[in-house]
């Protein structure tokens, strides 16, 4: 997955499946029910069904990095319109 500076997605958790980032390039912000996680290439975050979580590219370069989702279900995403953070 590429993230261009300035680029992000919804808040938002999954009820069923667990989302691993592993960074490769760059630098980017998740922000995991309301803490911000500064991650970097060769760090790695585990999220846990129901933690609400956002991603941010707020940096100059653009980002790398692998993205996981399991067990896989089709439909698994609730957005969040205002989160508290």
């Amino acid at each position: 997955v590429q993230f261009q500076p300035g680029q992000d997605f919804q808040a938002h958790y999954h009820n069923i499946m667990e989302e691993n980032f592993h960074i490769l390039q760059g630098k980017i912000d998740i922000v995991v029910d309301g803490e911000v996680h500064t991650l970097s290439a060769g760090d790695f975050i585990h999220i846990e069904p129901g933690e609400v979580h956002y991603v941010n590219n707020p940096y100059d370069e653009p980002i790398v990095m692998v993205s996981t989702l399991a067990p896989f279900q089709e439909v698994d995403k609730v957005e969040v319109e205002n989160p508290t953070y």
